[in-house]
């Protein structure tokens, strides 16, 4: 009988460890609205969903200046967020463009998180190696975790500065 409550107590652990985790998306779309007063930005991505994004003084950008006051309509971004519907909060918010956040598409060819690189070939052939930030790197071992491998496909989100790649999104 003692063993059987210490079990339940474990599987309640479980479950609360469980539900209090933030749930870590990556959001690719078009800005349609910037709210300044309620800080928020509205992205709908190509399968037309809206996402509403609360924007905080914990946001960091990249490819932008100003930070939030460089969204306007029509700007293409990646957002990591946390939370859901509501609740969805923009932790990193990345300005699509060529004096931005840049994009690639291709496969995986290697994984190395010792050194926090990754390789990945273009259909062109081209093979091209990121390092990447410790987020991206968290989402890159929860794909991995997930059965994602060598030969996946994958979207990265860069930008480049002296010649050197970092990836700060995937996209699988």
């Amino acid at each position: 009988m003692r063993n059987l409550g210490s079990l339940a107590m474990c599987m309640i652990l479980a479950v609360l460890i469980c539900v209090a985790q933030d749930v870590i998306s990556v959001v690719h779309g078009t800005v349609t609205k910037v709210d300044h007063a309620t800080k928020t930005v509205v992205v709908k991505t190509t399968d037309g969903t809206e996402h509403t994004i609360k924007v905080t003084g914990e946001t960091t950008y990249k490819g932008t200046r100003a930070g939030s006051d460089d969204l306007k309509e029509g700007t293409e971004v990646v957002a990591r967020t946390t939370g859901k519907g509501a609740d969805e909060t923009g932790v990193e918010v990345g300005k699509i463009g060529n004096d931005g956040v840049k994009v690639t598409k291709g496969t995986i060819v290697k994984v190395d998180h010792g050194s926090k690189t990754v390789a990945v070939k273009t259909a062109d052939g081209t093979e091209t190696t990121f390092k990447f930030t410790d987020d991206a790197g968290k989402d890159m071992g929860k794909a991995i975790g997930a059965g994602t491998e060598k030969g996946a496909k994958v979207t990265v989100y860069y930008t480049e500065d002296v010649g050197k790649k970092t990836a700060h999104f995937f996209e699988f």
